[in-house]
Order: structure tokens, then C-alpha cells, then sequence
């Protein structure tokens, strides 16, 4: 239902008598009919970037005959249809005429509740509302009204606006509408008015959906049981009296600050606050309607197919209802919408709301969970006269099953990709494959509404051989963050660094599982290093390395600048193996000073650990010989005093351990510089020459893959030809006697036809003969074995006899075999004589001679 723009009401609300009130209404609509006329010359500049091509041109060859023509059915329901649509504008001449009959592409009328087609596509993604929604928005590409306030003339086919990936709101309603009835959704198409910036597709004045926090389940922390027997905590002494003045200066401070807030965010609304629209209320929409009830829905809700967004029924972007249908039925809106949809009812079967074309069970409610708005219940009456009346179903949809390919659902975007403006962002969607660096999403952040400058530039990356997951610029400072799927083989899970030059400030963090020594970040600035480790053998978990000047080192005869070593921390988790007196909680190794402190873990019933303090003895020089360890070397701390202290020996043995230990970690220090240097340098191998990963599954992409598929399929098609070339003529050595001719007589075929069956008769003769002397043959030197053995039995050994029983065994079996085949020979050689017959006389050349 149409609704009229806000205009201002005095305080004192005068009561007119009918005659007045009809003036006054009547003067109402003529204004109104004015001003559409007015608005209908102006010309509209829409404040989307995109503005879609012009259809391309539709073959009337190619599509199926309900496209081009109605059914008996069809044309009946059209007929219903007209006669529906002037008992509605006699009944409500001021309304606005509704969307019944529109053309479709091949300019026939169809009703809009066949043009929908029940689809349930095979992606799991298209299995619920969300995933449907966001397709359909993602998929297509928005033709605007024009004018933007009256309803469309024409009404594509869902197959053709997928085809297209084009069309209207009315056209992205139909296909989202689809799609949800095919996955079980009680939804309608709706057609009404809604805002400017939702017609018109403009977001630039809302948040971008991945800028908003996610929302956190708020979940109680389970209380802490009270033990009777526990300790009370100590008294506190400080004074009530000053924390309430602290609390109330605090709470002072943070009303004033919540006001400056507050003012700073209504004037920034006042200042992005859009124009005033003049066309408000007469903006016409189209967008869906999911009814509570079927697949767990637990309320009714609005989706704008134009961004796959879900709104409640009571939003006010949506400022009225004129109709709303699906497959089976269609219902005009007889509620009031001057305030919007905030206070309708959508029980379809309220006659007193709702008015249906088709009478029957298809007018009822169709929700399986009713409005709660809506307690009325229909009379029996009208139960008895609804019974009475001749049922008309619904038409089936004259649209052919909606198919959307593999391709097509990957490529998902117009062309690959799409851009959406929102509130200081821009958001940027790319198919996978389309890029050669796998972006599939980039967000770019901006200071100022305009989106002049930016401030932070955020990527998404798919299928990339380095597992490059995601990818943060920010502009200000120039910091990068990097994001790493599992898989790399430096198992690198985060990388923050404002330049890929070595030693430089980074931060990376590791898949510290899949090292092998449990590295779990490396933070590296200038001359410091830091590193913490997760379960390690030797119970370490944290290294901090200072560094000194570069200096020059000559090593191998080559000249290179290297960091010295100043100071090595190291700290160490606890060793149950070990008493907390010996094991080790830190060391630290002042390379510099040459100095060497360990201090060991804290006992349970004390409160200072142990610690010892030991000096290196100086090495040899050209003219010094190496100092000797003496126990002034060594200084310390027990805490037990009653501990025997250390030896000499034991101190001495310490200390070699700990020299011997102090070189190790400068070895893997500079291992893990040369790990630093390795990765920054693949990294940028990396990004200047990205490869994707290609599925051998997908031989679209693969080229390994199809190419091996070309190949088998080539081997298959010349193995084919081949045994089709071994195939021989039967007549070939035949024509050979006759000289080859190229044209036969009767006389030629005859003579063919002969010579080929007395030859293949002379080869069955000859296969009989073969087998029966092979007879003969086993059979004459079985006899001559049974004859040595009469000769022999009396002085044969139990092997020779053995031997003697198996041979005739054996022999007696092959002629046996041959008495078989020579009787199957003789009984199939009448049989593939006859056959041959028959082949000769259906012989290509032989056939016009002989039947």
C-alpha cells in the first residue's frame, strides 16, 4: 500500500463532517496525482557505482514452448487475474495498481505466482536462508526502476536472470525466493515501498558487516565453592569515605566523557545525515518474506535480496506492503502502512487484512505456526461457504528447473568480482583463481566520509602454495600483519613487520607443535631478541638476547658485519625430577662482562631462591697463559643453611657446563638469525612470484591433471582403431584370386561366396584332424608305458611305481580333454558354418548379389 509523504499536524485536530472529509480526501489524492505526474518527468541519478549493460538479446529458438506460449490452464488464470484486477481498482481506485500479469522476456503475460520455480540446488551452501541469500546478492547485478515509482513491465524467468546475472529487486526476490521454497522456507515474495538507500542499493552510509565485532556468548563464571574451614582474608584498611569520592569523581569524569561523546556523534549524524528524499513513500521494492514455522524459523523476518541482509518485520526501512505471493497463491495487503510495517499482521487467512485471488486451501494461513497478532478464528459458516466453492489450484511454474554450474558457482561474482561502497570502507569480493595472487576479499578502511584517504588495507587470500591465510596494512605506521594457514615448512603462523629487511623490528608466531624446538614467537627489534618456547624437553620457555654494535668479523676469510653478543637470559619451567635446590629457574650469561648467573627454583617453604654468580676464567692470549679457576670465582647464596656447601670440583664442573652450554645457545642464536634472514627472504620470492594450489580433482585447473585425461583418452580412441584395423575381410584372400576388381557380378560374388565357405570348411576339417591325431599320439605312448611297466613291474622301486601311477593319471586326463573338445568341435562346426553363411550373405559387397 502506498504511503504519503510526512507532512506537519497542528496540536488542535478539528473533527470534519463526512461531506468535508470526502472534499478533503479528494483534494488529497488530486495533489498526489499531481505530484507523481511532476515526479515523473524528473529524472533520477542513482548513488550506486554500477549501472548494468543492456540486456543482451534473448533467441525465442532456444527456450521451451511454455516460455513462448500459454497453457489452457495458464490462460484461465490470466483471465481470473484481469477480472481480480478491475474488481480491485473499482474497489480502491486511490491505490496504485499491483504487479498481476507482467511480460517475460519473450514478451508473453504470465502470472507472477508461476513465474516462481521450487529449486533445491546440490550445494550444501544453498541448504539454509543465509547461504541462499548471500549467493543471490553476490551473484547478480542490479537494473534499477525507471521510474523508481512504479512497479516493472517485465518479469524475467529465474533461468534468464541467472543467465543474465542481472536484473531488478522483483527479479532477485523470484530467484531468492526459489531457492528458499526448494529448501523448505515458507517465504513470499513481497511488493511494496521502502527507503531511498535500499532501493537504490546504498550502503555507503552502514557499517561494512566485517567491521563489526562478533558477538560473544556472555556465559556466567561457575562461582567458587565456599570451604568452611578456610582462611579469612586480612581487613581492608582503607577508608570507604575516600573510595566513594573516587568513585564518584570517576563516575563524574565519565558522564562528561560520555557527553562530549555523545554530541561529537549527533553533530557527525547531522553532518552525514543524507537529503530529504522527495520520492518518499512512493520508492517501489521488492523483497522476501520468511514466515515463522518451517525449518525451525521461531519469528517472521524481512530479507533484502538486493544485499542478502536480514531485517525484522517492524524495520523502518520498509514503509509499506501492497502484495505479497508465492507459488500457490496471491494476497493483497488491505492494512493500514501509514506508519510502516510496524504494526501489520501476516496471517494470510484474515480476509479482514488480506485479500487472496484463488479461493480454496491456498487462501488459509499457510505458516504453520500462526501470527501471534491474530487470534480471530474463521466462522463455520465460512468454513461451509469456502467448501462449498469450486477449488482453482495454481498453474504449475511455466519456468524449466533453475541449474547453476560448478564454474558458475565458483565464479559467483559479474565477472569475477564485485565492489560495495559502505561507511569509510570499500569492500572488494573476487572469485577464486581470478587473481593471480589469490585475493578472494579486501577491505580498505578510510579517515574520512569522502574515502580519500585511507587508513587500513585488509586482504584475504585463498589457495596460495605459501598459506598466506590474510594480509593488514596499516597506512599510518606502515606495520603489515600476516596471517599463515598450518603447512609451511617453518610451520610461520604470524608475521607483524614494517620491512622485510633482517634485523629490523618483526614479531612472528609459530605452530609451535610442528617445530622441533617448540618455538613459539620471536619478537626482534633492532639489538634485542626475544624468544618463548611451549613444551620442551629441557622445561625452557623463554630466551632474551641483547645485542651489541655491528662490528666487522673475519671468519673463513670472508669479511661480514655481525651483532655481538652483550646479554642471554634464559628461563626455565620446573623439573619434578629435580629438587627445586638444583634445578635450574634461570641463567643469564653477561657475554661482556664475562659473567655467568644461575638462580635456581623456589622451594615450597621458602620464600628466596638459591642462586650462584660465576666469573670465566680469562682463555689463553699470545703471551698470557689461560687463567686457572680458583674459588674466588664463584659467589652465592643457599638458602638452607644447614646444606653442605659445594666443592671446588663440583663449582668447577658447574662452570665448564655452563661455558659449554653458553656456546650452544650462541650457536642457536645465530641459527635463529639465520632462520629470520631465510624466511624474509622467501617471503619476498613469495609475493613476487605467488603460485595457487590446484586440487587434482578440478582438471579444469589442473594442468597436469588434464593433461594425463587428454592422454588416456587419446590411448583409448588409437587402441580402439587399432583392433578395429586388425579386424580381417573375410573376402580379402579371395579377391585376391579374382584380380581385386573393384566392381563384382553376380557370377564374382557367387564364386566369393564358395570359395570362402569350402576354405572355411577345409579349416574346420583340418581342426578335427589335428585333435584326433593328438589323440593317437597320447594315446600310442600310453601304451607304451603300460608295456614297461609289464616288463619292469617286478623289479621297480615305490618311487618308480608312483611315478608310473601319475603319468597315467595325467595322460589319461589330456586324452580325455581332447575326446571333449573334438566332440564340442564337431557339434559347433555345423553351427559357425551356417553363421559364416549368413555373414557372407549380409556382406556389404556381397549383399545386392546374393538376397
Amino acid at each position: 500500500m502506498e504511503v504519503l509523504p510526512e507532512v506537519d499536524c497542528e496540536e488542535d485536530v478539528t473533527i470534519l463532517d463526512d461531506e468535508d472529509g470526502n472534499e478533503e480526501r479528494a483534494r488529497d489524492l488530486e495533489g498526489l496525482r499531481d505530484l507523481e505526474s511532476s515526479l515523473s518527468n524528473r529524472r533520477i541519478t542513482p548513488t550506486v557505482t554500477h549501472i548494468a549493460k543492456p540486456r543482451a538479446h534473448v533467441d525465442p529458438s532456444k527456450c521451451p514452448s511454455s516460455y513462448k506460449e500459454n497453457s489452457s490452464q495458464e490462460k484461465l488464470m490470466l483471465a481470473m487475474a484481469e477480472n481480480f484486477r478491475q474488481q480491485y481498482a473499482l474497489l480502491y481506485p486511490d491505490h496504485k495498481a499491483l504487479l498481476l500479469c507482467p511480460v517475460n522476456e519473450y514478451g508473453v503475460q504470465k502470472f507472477v505466482s508461476t513465474t516462481l520455480r521450487s529449486t533445491l540446488l546440490p550445494y550444501s551452501e544453498l541448504y539454509d536462508w543465509e547461504g541462499c541469500a548471500s549467493f543471490v546478492a553476490d551473484y547478480l547485478s542490479l537494473d534499477l526502476l525507471d521510474p523508481p515509482f512504479e512497479l516493472p513491465k517485465q518479469l524475467s524467468s529465474p533461468t534468464w536472470v541467472l543467465q543474465t546475472q542481472r536484473g531488478t529487486c522483483f527479479d532477485f526476490s523470484i530467484v531468492l525466493c526459489s531457492l528458499l521454497l526448494g529448501a523448505g522456507y515458507n517465504a513470499y515474495c513481497v511488493s511494496g515501498y521502502a527507503t531511498k538507500e535500499m532501493c537504490l542499493l546504498d550502503q555507503s552510509r552502514q557499517e561494512c558487516p566485517l567491521l563489526q565485532p562478533p558477538i560473544q556468548d556472555e556465559t556466567e563464571e561457575p562461582k567458587k565453592p565456599i570451604k568452611k574451614y578456610s582462611v579469612k582474608p586480612s581487613r581492608d584498611l582503607h577508608s570507604n569515605f575516600e573510595k566513594r569520592q573516587e568513585q564518584k569523581q570517576q563516575a563524574e569524569a565519565e558522564a562528561t566523557a560520555l557527553k562530549k561523546q555523545q554530541d561529537a556523534e549527533r553533530l557527525q549524524k547531522e553532518q552525514e545525515r543524507p537529503p530529504p528524499d522527495p520520492l518518499r513513500g512512493l520508492r517501489v521494492h521488492c523483497w522476501v518474506l520468511v514466515l515463522s514455522g518451517n525449518r525451525e524459523v521461531p519469528e517472521n523476518f524481512f530479507i533484502d535480496p538486493l544485499t542478502g541482509k536480514s531485517y525484522s518485520t517492524t524495520n523502518d526501512n520498509f514503509l509499506g506492503i501492497e502484495s505479497v505471493w508465492n507459488h500457490r497463491n496471491y494476497w493483497v495487503n488491505k492494512q493500514d502502512c501509514t506508519f510502516g510495517c510496524d504494526e501489520m499482521t501476516f496471517d494470510m487467512g484474515d480476509l479482514s487484512k488480506w485479500e487472496y485471488v484463488l479461493c480454496g486451501p491456498t487462501s488459509q494461513s499457510l505458516s504453520i505456526i500462526s501470527d501471534p497478532k491474530t487470534s480471530e478464528e474463521p466462522e463455520d459458516d465460512e468454513e461451509e461457504e469456502m467448501d462449498e466453492l469450486k477449488v482453482f489450484e495454481m498453474p504449475p511454474s511455466w519456468v524449466t528447473k533453475i541449474d547453476i554450474s560448478p564454474a558458475d558457482m565458483e565464479m559467483r561474482y559479474p565477472g569475477g568480482m564485485k565492489s560495495i561502497l559502505y561507511r569509510r570502507a570499500k569492500l572488494e569480493k573476487f572469485a577464486p583463481y581470478l587473481l593471480k595472487d589469490g585475493l578472494v576479499t579486501k577491505l580498505t578502511t578510510y579517515k574520512d566520509i569522502e574515502c580519500t584517504q585511507s587508513s587500513t588495507i585488509k586482504e584475504w587470500f585463498k589457495h596460495r602454495s605459501d598459506h598466506l591465510d590474510e594480509r593488514e596494512l596499516h597506512t599510518d605506521t606502515n606495520v603489515t600483519t600476516e596471517h599463515f594457514r598450518p603447512g609451511r615448512s617453518d610451520a610461520l603462523k604470524y608475521h607483524r613487520y614494517i620491512t622485510l629487511v633482517p634485523e629490523t623490528e618483526r614479531q612472528m608466531d609459530f605452530y609451535s607443535h610442528t617445530r622441533i624446538d617448540g618455538l613459539a614467537r620471536r619478537i626482534e627489534k633492532p639489538f634485542e631478541l626475544t624468544e618463548t618456547f611451549e613444551d620442551r624437553t629441557d622445561f625452557l620457555f623463554y630466551r632474551h638476547v641483547v645485542y651489541g654494535k655491528q662490528i666487522k668479523v673475519i671468519r673463513a676469510g670472508e669479511a661480514f658485519e655481525q651483532r655481538p653478543l652483550q646479554r642471554v637470559e634464559e628461563r626455565f619451567h620446573r623439573d619434578p625430577s629435580k629438587p627445586a635446590s638444583k634445578d635450574v629457574a634461570e641463567r643469564i650469561f653477561m657475554v661482556s662482562e664475562r659473567r655467568i648467573q644461575v638462580t635456581f627454583h623456589l622451594e615450597d617453604d621458602k620464600i628466596i631462591p638459591a642462586w650462584l654468580n660465576f666469573i670465566k676464567p680469562k682463555e689463553a692470549a699470545d703471551s698470557q697463559k689461560a687463567q686457572a679457576f680458583t674459588p674466588q670465582m664463584v659467589s652465592g647464596f643457599q638458602v638452607d643453611p644447614s646444606a653442605k656447601p659445594y666443592k671446588n670440583l663440583q663449582l668447577y664442573e658447574m662452570l665448564v657446563e655452563l661455558i659449554r652450554e653458553e656456546e650452544n645457545v650462541e650457536l642457536q642464536i645465530r641459527e635463529s638469525g639465520k632462520e629470520v634472514r631465510s624466511i624474509l627472504s622467501s617471503r619476498e620470492k613469495e609475493d613476487s612470484n605467488t603460485d595457487l594450489l590446484i586440487s587434482i580433482y578440478n582438471p579444469t585447473r589442473n594442468e597436469t591433471a588434464r593433461r594425463h585425461m587428454e592422454e588416456k583418452e587419446r590411448m583409448a580412441k588409437e587402441k580402439k582403431q587399432r583392433e578395429k584395423e586388425k579386424e580381417l575381410d573375410l573376402l580379402a584372400p579371395s579377391q585376391v584370386r579374382l584380380g581385386l576388381p573393384e566392381v563384382l557380378t553376380r557370377q564374382d560374388a557367387l564364386q566369393l561366396k564358395t570359395d570362402c565357405l569350402n576354405e572355411f570348411k577345409q579349416e574346420l576339417f583340418n581342426k578335427a584332424s589335428l585333435i584326433q591325431s593328438r589323440i593317437e599320439k597320447e594315446s600310442e605312448e600310453l601304451q607304451k608305458k603300460q608295456l614297461w611297466y609289464q616288463k619292469n613291474y617286478l623289479t621297480m622301486t615305490n618311487e618308480d611305481e608312483d611315478d608310473y601311477l601319475a603319468y597315467c593319471s595325467d595322460a589319461m586326463f589330456r586324452i580325455h580333454v581332447l575326446k571333449m573338445r573334438l566332440i564340442r568341435h564337431k557339434e559347433k562346426a555345423p553351427q559357425k558354418y551356417l553363421a559364416l553363411e549368413e555373414k557372407l550373405r549380409r556382406h556389404p559387397r556381397l549383399a545386392s548379389h546374393l538376397l
